[in-house]
């Protein structure tokens, strides 16, 4: 939550000296939607904390994933999705409802945007998992995958729209994340649609984007996994 408020008193700061009071096109109320949505979303898409397979792998438990009837990539996922649904429902409200009594935040004026907002949600974290899944998969050719985790840990929330709005940035460098790279759509684009900074063509346009990214990385995690089989050597035996 502190952390929360301090965005959030930066980002006004950063509002009220831009010309108009409106950086990089954000109202104030939107850029409080957008901190304390993120602050909902965090615990929801998992950005961090997430070593399960690097370290089954480390330990050679991976095995036994390897031994059952489902795919690895498909019941990481599963469990994935189930506690990405418990976060949104015991993680996501609390912080919503401190920043709608502390600051003024504009909440969804469209109808659209209510089912735009779950659709990119549930894409975040499909997109999260196969970023995180990756990082972890390397552990299949390194053996200890502490040091990609912490790259990730670095990375994942500077470039996924976490500390301030990638719209901050130079015009052609925003645009160069959003395309080049799946970071933007797991934080930036889910709580650009929350806080209708576009309007709904737009807004379906970053969930078509996203939507590209998740089966691009779902493909290429089970690609990997794939190839990590056919080369597994157990550590210590």
């Amino acid at each position: 939550m502190v952390f929360g408020y301090m965005r959030c008193y930066v980002l006004l700061a950063v509002a009220a000296s831009a010309p108009g009071g409106q950086p990089a096109g954000y109202r104030p109320d939107q850029l409080v939607t957008y901190v304390w949505f993120g602050q909902g979303l965090l615990s929801v898409v998992m950005l961090w904390g997430w070593a399960e397979l690097a370290e089954r792998i480390r330990t050679g438990d991976v095995a036994a994933d390897l031994l059952r009837p489902v795919a690895p990539v498909t019941a990481y996922l599963a469990t994935d999705l189930g506690r990405a649904g418990h976060g949104l429902l015991t993680r996501f409200i609390p912080p919503v409802v401190v920043g709608a009594l502390c600051f003024p935040m504009r909440l969804p004026e469209r109808w659209q945007t209510v089912p735009l907002f779950l659709v990119s949600v549930l894409l975040a974290v499909i997109v999260s998992f196969g970023c995180r899944y990756l990082v972890n998969a390397t552990a299949y050719w390194l053996q200890d995958a502490r040091g990609p985790i912490m790259l990730w840990v670095l990375g994942a929330g500077v470039l996924g729209g976490l500390y301030f709005p990638l719209r901050l940035l130079p015009h052609w460098l925003a645009v160069t994340l959003w395309v080049g790279t799946p970071l933007p759509s797991i934080l930036q684009t889910p709580l650009d649609v929350a806080a209708e900074r576009d309007g709904p063509a737009m807004q379906a346009g970053l969930i078509v984007l996203q939507a590209g990214w998740a089966t691009a990385l779902l493909a290429l995690a089970a690609l990997v996994q794939r190839r990590a089989e056919r080369r597994l050597v157990v550590q210590g035996g």
